[in-house]
């Protein structure tokens, strides 16, 4: 992930936003999340205050896996209890995480230590490492093949790891830097986004072969993907310019662009309420309503440290891991306005 920006990058970024058409306006920060979301709890987080990032919710187990990024710390929340229950050493430069409940998994990027690490969800403990790779970063799981997919930020690929073996596989080059990777479980394939390029790139899992290169027409460096999957749309978000497509899965074309927080990052969806969650480096977060292949722009407002979120499907709970609130790490939880 991208983490800073110079002034000649920031002035490309305004003057590409322009060009957005068509362009929703950015609403101005308002008190809290313009009354979208509503304050539930801040949950006190184990470490020091220092960065987090990718999250990773198990709806399964009903936990939440949170990348301690910069204190090397995975960390194990119970959204029931509301409580930490585990804090794992081990993981340096911790970057992306991704849980498979499905066969009791939790994959995690040790990007310090260029490689991916597997633990048993059950005991808590390191299974595997896979390696070695420059940058791992965002991680997909295809469940039918068994395998995960690792965005190599630094190293122009996406590398494939036999999740069963723990062993890398191979190297896919993807002719740009390699934003966020996720599974698509509609057409079974990966998708990629390609900074340089602007390009979502889609891959086979089953040959490890690129099918297709579709280009995003008004997104600079496109890192972070959400998708929702029973409209089959992807939301691909621009870092360079603040920017957020609708995808069409289906005919591969962009259906439309937004504005959004300077260096969008991470993004979460909400199938049930059909809610997307744009979390930005700069700490606007962005909240969209989706229908009829478009979005509605509800609110934004500014929480510092707010990069990264994700959302609980079935209580719609949205989950922010602050590092520095007077002083110390927070897990803030918040749900949307006038729901229980």
């Amino acid at each position: 992930m991208t983490n800073c920006r110079n002034s000649n990058i920031l002035a490309r970024c305004m003057t590409a936003s322009l060009a957005l058409t068509p362009l929703l306006a950015l609403a101005q920060p308002a008190e809290p999340a313009n009354n979208v979301l509503t304050m539930v709890a801040d949950v006190p987080m184990p470490g020091p205050a220092v960065r987090f990032d990718y999250q990773s919710f198990d709806a399964v187990n009903g936990r939440l896996y949170i990348a301690h990024m910069n204190a090397d710390q995975l960390v194990v929340f119970d959204t029931t209890k509301r409580e930490v229950v585990a804090n794992l050493d081990g993981f340096k430069r911790v970057h992306g995480v991704f849980a498979a409940p499905e066969v009791h998994r939790l994959f995690a990027s040790a990007t310090g230590d260029h490689q991916v690490i597997a633990v048993d969800t059950q005991t808590l403990k390191i299974v595997g490492k896979a390696g070695p790779i420059d940058y791992p970063d965002g991680l997909a799981y295809a469940p039918r093949e068994k395998k995960v997919f690792v965005s190599d930020e630094h190293g122009g690929v996406d590398a494939v790891i036999d999740a069963t073996r723990n062993s890398l596989l191979t190297k896919i080059p993807l002719g740009g830097g390699a934003g966020n990777t996720v599974y698509d479980s509609v057409s079974g394939h990966i998708l990629v986004a390609v900074r340089g390029v602007n390009q979502l790139v889609v891959i086979d899992p089953a040959t490890n072969k690129i099918l297709g290169r579709y280009t995003l027409p008004g997104i600079e460096n496109p890192h972070g993907i959400a998708l929702d999957v029973a409209d089959h749309v992807a939301f691909a978000a621009g870092e360079e310019n603040h920017s957020l497509a609708v995808v069409d899965l289906n005919a591969m074309k962009v259906l439309s662009t937004y504005e959004v927080g300077d260096d969008p990052d991470v993004l979460a969806f909400d199938p049930g309420l059909k809610r997307l969650y744009v979390s930005a480096e700069s700490g606007t977060v962005t909240i969209f309503q989706y229908g009829r292949r478009k979005l509605a722009l509800l609110g934004s407002f500014n929480m510092p440290h707010a990069h990264t979120v994700a959302v609980d499907p079935q209580t719609h709970l949205v989950y922010f891991p602050l590092e520095n609130i007077d002083g110390h790490p927070l897990l803030r939880i918040m749900r949307p306005t006038g729901r229980n």
